[in-house]
């Protein structure tokens, strides 16, 4: 008896193009429904666009001391006025912007890292583990963030780079993550998936990574951009003292300079005003994208289709 293939048509295009148009509609509604997401990614990514696009439009030379004439107000040639310095502002602005996300980000990823894992381990292994690990993180945050970041900044002074920098407010980072991303973890490792998994054969390393993870994902992802947040509120108030990398143009040290050299009593308004207006929509990017986020990842902020 010859064998019989059976070739099942394609979905026509009409269909295809009806589920795509569906899954659009889908996506556009929850837009509606969670406007803090969409409002918040569109001002960080607006802050990226600036970092990226900048530099095709204005020189970033003109960022180094002497680039231009000193203390300008704004004008067609020099579109943010230009500091004692000499420098073209607007070059600033477009040079220390993508410094100061780079500290936020590099900060808030190793933070968050470091904090993850110490999290998980805390929460899934419990016992002895679990009483050190809180043991040390409770401790560390009794002591205020700030007098530790200045003492580290103010040893290392003259040393300082937007790396290190990034490197020295990480050092403080991880503990909030570690105390919340435990929380989670306890409430997840008794659940019937992770007793599954367990009689499976699996280890805890592979039921951390395979069963636990994923389920917080949204919950880190909120972390990450909370992270981000303190990392950056935190290297805006270093720099703002005057412990920032001093030869790189960031906003907290270019708000640093503007007060070091009394912008605001000589009413040079253009120097202090635009790095400042930067972090306040940054910051408030940050918040309403964290707002979003925990919609998706805190099931009882969810709501219904």
């Amino acid at each position: 008896m010859a064998n019989v293939s059976v070739e099942f048509p394609a979905p026509p295009l009409a269909t295809r193009a009806t589920h795509e148009r569906t899954a659009v509609q889908a996506v556009l509604a929850y837009c509606r429904r969670n406007p803090q997401l969409v409002i918040g990614a569109s001002m960080i990514l607006a802050l990226l666009l600036v970092g990226v696009l900048g530099p095709l439009f204005v020189d970033p030379k003109a960022a180094q001391p002497l680039s231009a004439p000193t203390a300008r107000p704004p004008s067609r040639e020099y579109p943010l006025g230009t500091d004692d310095y000499g420098r073209n502002l607007l070059a600033v602005m477009v040079t220390g912007l993508p410094l100061t996300l780079r500290i936020g980000f590099l900060a808030g990823a190793l933070g968050l890292l470091v904090g993850t894992f110490l999290g998980f381990v805390a929460g899934y292994m419990g016992g002895p583990v679990d009483a050190v690990i809180r043991t040390l993180v409770d401790t560390s945050l009794t002591v205020p963030g700030l007098l530790i970041l200045i003492t580290i900044a103010a040893s290392i002074k003259g040393f300082i780079s937007v790396n290190i920098m990034a490197l020295v407010i990480a050092s403080l980072a991880w503990r909030q993550p570690s105390r919340t991303v435990r929380a989670q973890v306890l409430t997840l490792r008794d659940r019937g998936y992770v007793q599954l998994a367990r009689r499976s054969g699996m280890n805890g390393a592979e039921i951390i990574v395979k069963e636990l993870l994923p389920n917080l994902l949204p919950f880190l992802a909120a972390s990450f951009v909370g992270a981000v947040s303190y990392a950056i509120l935190s290297s805006i108030g270093l720099e703002a003292l005057g412990l920032g990398p001093q030869n790189d143009p960031t906003l907290g040290m270019t708000v640093y300079w503007a007060i070091n050299f009394s912008a605001p009593l000589r009413g040079l308004w253009w120097w202090w005003l635009p790095p400042i207006v930067a972090v306040v929509i940054l910051i408030l990017g940050l918040l309403l994208l964290t707002m979003g986020l925990d919609e998706i990842a805190n099931p009882r902020l969810r709501r219904a289709a």
